[in-house]
């Protein structure tokens, strides 16, 4: 069975974003070349990106003209992709279609053969596929910043969910990367 793994970067205080849609500029407090390995290692592990409406319009509008990480930018213009959306129809980016109920296109993509399925940013999408209990991993790369507040990464909900510690990584820039599970209710 695949593996559904969000993937973010947010602050010490759990913001994804600031105020304004991708406001981001935190994360290169966190950049440096211990977190550009981290995220081609990823590269390797995925074989899909799934992408709520809002995060797929900002990273489709960057990667395909991006040159600063040319293998990064390789991966996500080259890997398949899916945008979780009601009100697109088609999405234009290289390899990417649009499903309207995520939830039961992750949970039929899950059990077929691949690799991981990492979901980057969307934590709108990550909240409603975490909350039909489809999400196996966070990792999490905690920028070293209080951000005050934004667009928190972790929306309410109406029950806690124990997590299990799998790794923790301290990187140079003072970023530390979180690898947790969720544990199933005893």
């Amino acid at each position: 069975m695949r593996k559904l793994i969000v993937w973010n970067l947010m602050t010490l205080d759990g913001y994804f974003e600031g105020a304004q849609p991708w406001e981001i500029d935190f994360h290169m407090l966190a950049w440096g070349d211990e977190l550009e390995h981290y995220a081609t290692e990823l590269g390797k592990e995925g074989d899909m990106l799934v992408f709520g409406r809002k995060t797929y319009e900002g990273m489709a509008a960057y990667w395909p003209t991006a040159t600063e990480t040319p293998e990064i930018a390789a991966y996500m213009n080259g890997i398949s992709k899916i945008v979780a959306s009601r009100s697109m129809k088609q999405a234009d980016w290289n390899n990417t279609r649009v499903v309207s109920d995520a939830v039961s296109e992750l949970k039929a993509l899950k059990e077929q053969p691949g690799r991981t399925i990492f979901i980057f940013g969307s934590a709108d999408l990550a909240d409603i596929l975490a909350k039909a209990g489809l999400i196996d991993e966070y990792r999490l790369c905690i920028a070293p910043v209080i951000l005050g507040g934004g667009n928190p990464h972790f929306k309410p909900a109406a029950k806690q969910v124990p997590l299990k510690l799998l790794e923790a990584k301290t990187l140079k820039t003072g970023a530390v990367i979180l690898r947790y599970e969720p544990v199933a209710a005893a």
